[in-house]
């Protein structure tokens, strides 16, 4: 059945009701109504089953039309033509294939600048066989990059946006965006490289007379130089940013005639090859001694010649000497050697290939010396800098050459780059990328031997062509002429130069629109039609930092790094996706193995260090600042990126092997259960619970904020949820890290058990619950409120968890506050694991309590030595490595006042008529307000007594509002006294008086010490085993910290958390 589409708009003008594919549903019980048009009753009939759920969930036919229809849109920018007919050619245009799309592209952007103006250069210094090695490592980490890249574009459709989006992707929106930004640094400075090359090849090669800044002083050629580059070169960039500007289209179109410059280039290399096999060029090289010299300023390689049978000083001899004169004064050095003449291109059948085999690096400034020519050494040389020799322009060594080659193996992604206008681009992408890596890695390995084979070692070590009269020296190989590889060049640079200043402010655009870097977010605008205009201003200003540099060979370990960088974690985001086995990792491209990667990913690196080691750092630094900018200021992404299924795989692996037994008491901290309760709008009631637990735990351990809602989970899911984003919110605002765990039961009681026993994972459980005291409990209208803060006692107690209870909570300080001078009071009276030594070094951790400072009391019986007890606690402490003032605080032994004896029959004659009258709600709540204030007009005739009067045995069980309207007559009339003890015909339990004055007696001692203490910790007694007594334990922790402003109950867990020992 297919599915029919409908419009939002048309649902509320039908009549019945619509289902998610648009079938109506059947308005009448009935099969047989007569009101039902006979055509809806037929349609949908075979998904009856499914039709409720056809909102969420589409039928198949309707998914299979959509995915159909899919269109593969660019991811930053809507392409370049803005009118509405390009558009459409283009749509109706067939799509690219494998050899136009992908091959070619990378063909074009790989064979470039470096190979027409370095490579021989490369093999000169290196020798053919470490040539080799540089071109191969370059090569082998290129195809292991390529393959790791093949297999994550094929793992799905990959939109336009290239290696950006599959890193992103992949390793999610940090590296994304770290690796984005390099990518895009990369391919700026690349820009950089290429015109820099552009203008090298037009002043050395082109028209040397073009230069504007000429050397004044002998050896200023390369400052000069340099000058002459950083001018041209921002007229060439500006000239090329406004191309770029006003019409990408024709840069677009002229790309194939760069590609055909590049291609011609390389044919005529290998033509002039062949050709020096059987007929070598005549290009000689003049040599003084060993030592090459520049023929730009002289002729004749010879010291004198024959004019009408005199012999005269040559040029040559000019510039080595004071004058033409055969008995002028000369260099000394030019004087004892012969100048000697040698073929420039010997050609292939020369054997000149065993001479350049092996390196020949230099200090900056050395003279460039052919090896096997005899050379008389000169003592001390004068001068050098005016002469006519070939010097090198840099010191050169292995590292540094590999930082200089490396720009022309980069490229790689071009094909994946245009992934959006290929026709297969899971097909395309993996064989097009491959093939132009194994076809350049040939071109490149052939040239290396081939100008090794062909070219004299003096003439490769001259990096400008200076021995051959200032020719490009692989011009002067090819065939038939030089000005093609000059001119050649000079266009494929051109055009590459066009292309990086192209592709990257679109790349820019790209990570600007996806949001994850915010101070990026203005080079997502542009012109209407797309064009990245404000992206295009900052990569031409970093691109003017490129040519401000001026030297080729400067500029090229710089994109190298980023290029390395962008690549490594390619390779990374390959082997970490196998390594995962994520379910969506199911890629079409099936010959990559997470070895490979790794091996990519570790050639990556040793690469970024080879080439330079204080380069990689600053790499790698402008990486991670990236990395961490986004991690904490860039916009939440969910990509379901390798990097959150490795955090997963991490803390899977890692709760497993914490699962293996409790923690060592050195390792024990609070891993807290913080229980809160929420009001009828699902708001927090006592939010400042979080802010202790954030002060407690600043930020270590595992915090699990849990709430019941009272309920059945069908009914109140929308609640809950509501009440877990507000929860969530709070957690935020109080800085409070940790998970959020919302249970919904049938009764608070269950609930909070449930939470009690199950929050947590495997290792990672509580260990501690921290709950609010309930300031309600008293109340007329929840007179058993108590009864569910008693359970939970009791449930801690029996899962031996430690539990806090903070009374008058709501006055314990913010996140944001600052206590000054004051106390944090621990009050130990029984010891119970050590948390109560522990909670306040920990709270004193936090700013909130830094400058309170700790004193432990303890309480000493009649019996005890209290002098001793100071001493040993004191050197306790000492051991522990807690700093506190300590006291001993003697509790003399006392009558049971009358006081006492007040409070306990209060408290039981409360608790036996709440648990004996079966009352309705709103007599309960009269009961509750008499005894109140009963209690309140016996406080004042109770002072009196000195002594206990005599109780009867008998217990009085009922009580009602005409009796104690007339206890009430009684007692004015006939006294306080006397009235009171008719009142009371309650005997008070003997266990029940003791509690009671021992909770007396201590809030006593603990009111007269710390009544001023910024925060006072007491030991919690345990409730009773016998629960008849309850309400009764809930009277007795009230009257131990009445008048005390904030008090942490602690009761401990039933094992050691603190230790002396190491």
């Amino acid at each position: 059945m297919v599915g029919q589409c409908h419009l939002p708009g048309q649902a509320e003008a039908r009549p019945h009701q619509q289902t998610g594919d648009g079938t109506p549903r059947e308005s009448s019980p009935f099969i047989n109504s007569v009101d039902m048009e006979r055509e809806s009753y037929y349609e949908g009939k075979n998904m009856a089953l499914f039709e409720e759920e056809m909102d969420s969930n589409p039928m198949v036919s309707s998914l299979l039309n959509k995915l159909a229809t899919y269109t593969n849109l660019s991811q930053g920018v809507v392409e370049h033509e803005e009118d509405e007919d390009s558009r459409r050619r283009e749509a109706k245009a067939p799509r690219m294939g494998t050899f136009i799309g992908v091959y070619l592209p990378c063909l074009q952007n790989i064979l470039g600048v470096i190979l027409f103006l370095r490579l021989t250069w490369i093999v000169g210094a290196a020798g053919v066989l470490e040539s080799f090695l540089i071109v191969s490592m370059c090569c082998t980490c290129t195809l292991l990059t390529a393959i790791s890249m093949s297999a994550i574009a094929t793992n799905g459709v990959v939109p336009a946006g290239g290696s950006y989006y599959m890193i992103s992707r992949s390793l999610g929106p940090e590296f994304g965006g770290a690796v984005g930004l390099c990518f895009y640094l990369g391919t700026t400075f690349a820009g950089a490289m290429y015109i820099l090359g552009t203008i090298e090849i037009f002043l050395t090669y082109i028209s040397p007379g073009a230069a504007i800044f000429q050397a004044e002083a002998a050896g200023g050629e390369a400052v000069a130089m340099l000058h002459n580059m950083r001018v041209y070169g921002t007229c060439t960039l500006a000239l090329m940013a406004v191309v770029v500007f006003v019409g990408v289209k024709y840069v677009n179109k002229l790309a194939l005639v760069f590609l055909a410059c590049v291609v011609l280039s390389i044919l005529a290399i290998y033509a002039g090859v062949i050709k020096t096999a059987f007929d070598p060029p005549d290009i000689p090289v003049c040599l003084l001694g060993n030592r090459t010299l520049a023929k730009r300023s002289f002729d004749t390689c010879a010291k004198v010649h024959m004019v009408n049978n005199a012999s005269e000083g040559t040029m040559l001899w000019g510039l080595f000497c004071n004058g033409s004169s055969p008995s002028a004064a000369c260099d000394p050095y030019f004087m004892q050697n012969n100048v000697t003449e040698i073929q420039g291109i010997p050609g292939v059948a020369s054997g000149v290939f065993l001479e350049n085999l092996w390196s020949t690096y230099s200090d900056k400034g050395a003279f460039v010396e052919k090896e096997d020519v005899p050379s008389v050494p000169v003592p001390e040389e004068s001068r050098t800098s005016g002469l006519p020799y070939v010097l090198t322009d840099i010191m050169t060594y292995f590292t540094m050459l590999v930082g200089i080659y490396f720009p022309s193996v980069t490229g790689i992604m071009a094909g994946s780059n245009r992934s959006g206008d290929l026709k297969d681009a899971q097909k395309s992408i993996p064989t097009g990328t491959i093939l132009a890596i194994v076809t350049t890695s040939l071109i490149y390995l052939s040239c290396i031997v081939l100008f090794g084979a062909c070219i004299e070692g003096v003439v490769l070590r001259d990096k400008f062509g200076e021995a051959l009269q200032g020719n490009l020296v692989i011009g002067m190989l090819a065939w038939p002429s030089p000005w093609v590889i000059v001119i050649g060049s000079f266009f494929s640079t051109c055009g590459a130069g066009l292309q990086s200043l192209t592709g990257a402010p679109r790349l820019l655009q790209a990570i600007a629109r996806d949001g994850i870097v915010p101070f990026l977010q203005v080079f997502g605008h542009g012109k209407s039609n797309g064009e990245p205009t404000w992206a295009l201003l900052l990569t031409a200003l970093i691109c003017e930092t490129g040519i401000l540099i001026a030297s080729l060979d400067s500029v090229a370990p710089i994109l190298s790094m980023f290029f390395l960088m962008c690549y490594l974690f390619v390779n990374l985001a390959c082997a970490v996706q196998t390594l995962l086995r994520t379910p969506n990792w199911r890629p079409r491209f099936k010959y990559y193995h997470w070895t490979l990667s790794f091996l990519g990913m570790s050639l990556c690196l040793a690469l970024m260090f080879i080439c330079s080691w204080y380069y990689a750092l600053f790499a790698m630094l402008v990486a991670g600042c990236i990395y961490k900018y986004i991690e904490y200021r860039g916009a939440e992404k969910e990509w379901g990126d390798g990097i959150r299924g490795l955090s997963l795989n991490a803390a899977r692996y890692a709760l497993l092997r914490v699962e293996h037994g409790p923690p060592h008491t050195k390792n024990w901290r609070p891993q807290v259960l913080v229980m809160l309760n929420l009001d009828a709008e699902q708001a927090v009631k006592h939010p400042r619970l979080l802010s202790f637990t954030s002060q407690l735990k600043a930020g270590k351990g595992l915090t699990i904020v849990g709430c019941v809602l009272e309920g059945t989970f069908l009914d109140k899911h929308t609640e809950a949820q509501r009440a877990e984003e507000n929860i969530r919110a709070l957690m935020c605002a109080e800085k409070t890290k940790g998970f959020c765990q919302l249970v919904v039961s049938s009764s608070l009681r269950d609930g909070t058990s449930h939470l009690i026993q199950s929050a947590g994972l495997g290792g990672m459980k509580h260990n501690t619950v921290l709950m609010a005291w309930p300031q309600s409990w008293k109340q007329a209208d929840n007179p058993f409120s108590w009864k569910n803060f008693v359970d939970t006692i009791r449930d801690t107690t029996a899962a031996h968890q430690a539990l806090l209870v903070a009374k008058n909570v709501d006055g314990f300080p913010q996140n944001q506050e600052r206590l000054g001078e004051g106390y944090i009071d621990v009050w130990w009276i029984v010891h119970d694991g050590g948390m109560l030594m522990l909670l306040p070094f920990l709270l004193r951790q936090h700013k909130v309590w830094r400058k309170c400072r700790m004193r432990i009391f303890t309480v000493a019986q009649e019996d005890d030595n209290s002098i001793q007890m100071k001493k040993d606690l004191q050197m306790f402490l000492y051991h522990l490595r807690i700093s506190a003032e300590v006291e001993v605080v003697e509790m003399v032994e006392s009558d049971i006042s009358a006081f006492t004896y007040e409070k306990t029959l209060v408290m039981e004659q409360r608790s036996q008529m709440l648990r004996q009258m079966q009352l309705s709600k709103t007599e309960q709540e009269r009961e509750a307000q008499l005894i109140h204030d009963r209690n309140t007009a016996s406080h004042t005739s109770v002072a009196a007594r000195t002594q206990v009067p005599p109780m009867p045995d008998k217990v009085q069980m009922t009580w009602t509002k005409e009796k104690l309207t007339a206890e009430r007559h009684r007692d004015k009339s006939a006294g306080g006294a006397a009235g009171f003890r008719d009142l009371f015909s309650l005997k008070p339990d003997q266990s029940n008086v003791r509690r009671m004055h021992t909770a007396v007696k201590l809030n006593g001692v603990v009111l007269s010490k710390s009544q001023d203490a910024q925060l006072v910790l007491l030991n919690m007694p345990g409730p009773p085993r016998n629960r008849q007594g309850d309400e009764n334990y809930m009277e007795f922790l009230e009257v131990l910290t009445e008048g005390l402003n904030r008090v942490l109950l602690v009761r401990g867990g039933g094992r050691e958390v603190i230790t002396i020992y190491s």
